[in-house]
């Protein structure tokens, strides 16, 4: 398994909160500066693979420019971007196992891909995007921290809709042996139901920490020509450095 609590709510029952922790348009300029580096693939881009796509805030505004097929281990959450990507091709799987028999011209992974902890998972997230990619494709990773720019933090956010149900959260991350190749995010949520009732919930959550030199290595070992692209954000944070695989 990944290391999502297998009894994980927030992938599992909090699943129908996302839009509300995590709005879509809220991912609106990573995801047109991911696209442009999907389209830097020496074949035409149009065909792409998402795996752990999650709830589908990349795809609502990556499917105007692709065809998209998304794949996630939560079924709630593929049941979330149902709802918002009812045009997109939704399939259920594990990134380091699936296997759908067809190729794509790029495969993205977004910070679904933090779920990797050991360089055994990452390298077999890595072989899948492989063999999922077409030759001249294209394979792009955005992990939110390498062990070079990681630094502890907290934030906090949250959303409320027209019917009166409402988010708020507090998630505090750092990491208790930089020996090793994770961290720990702990998230706290403030959960308002339409009726005004409010529960608290509390997760807490293992995810990858790899060195820059790790991750062009696991490429590079998968078959891709690897390099690294540091992202363009108006957002205040440090910009993440996308690892793009490109097959020969």
């Amino acid at each position: 398994m990944t290391d999502i609590p297998p009894d994980s709510l927030f992938y599992g029952d909090l699943a129908v909160w996302w839009p509300l922790i995590s709005p879509p348009q809220e991912y609106a300029e990573e995801a047109a500066f991911a696209a442009a580096v999907l389209s830097s693939a020496s074949i035409p881009a149009r065909e792409v693979l998402e795996l752990g796509s999650g709830g589908g805030h990349n795809a609502v505004h990556l499917k105007a420019r692709f065809a998209m097929t998304l794949v996630d281990i939560s079924e709630e959450m593929l049941t979330v971007s149902r709802r918002l990507n009812p045009e997109c091709d939704h399939r259920q799987g594990d990134m380091r196992t699936l296997r759908l028999g067809h190729t794509f011209d790029a495969v993205f992974v977004h910070d679904a891909v933090d779920y990797m902890t050991t360089e055994a998972d990452l390298h077999q997230a890595i072989e899948t995007a492989f063999v999922h990619c077409r030759p001249g494709g294209i394979a792009v990773f955005v992990p939110d921290h390498t062990a070079e720019t990681f630094e502890p933090a907290s934030d906090h956010g949250g959303t409320d809709d027209p019917n009166g149900r409402g988010v708020r959260y507090l998630d505090w991350t750092w990491d208790p042996d930089p020996a090793d190749t994770w961290i720990v995010t702990e998230y706290a949520f403030l959960l308002r139901e339409a009726d005004g009732s409010v529960r608290v919930v509390h997760e807490t959550h293992r995810t990858g920490l790899f060195s820059r030199d790790v991750w062009l290595r696991l490429l590079a070992d998968a078959g891709f020509d690897p390099s690294a692209v540091t992202e363009e954000t108006t957002e205040d944070r440090t910009p993440r450095e996308l690892f793009v695989g490109r097959r020969p």
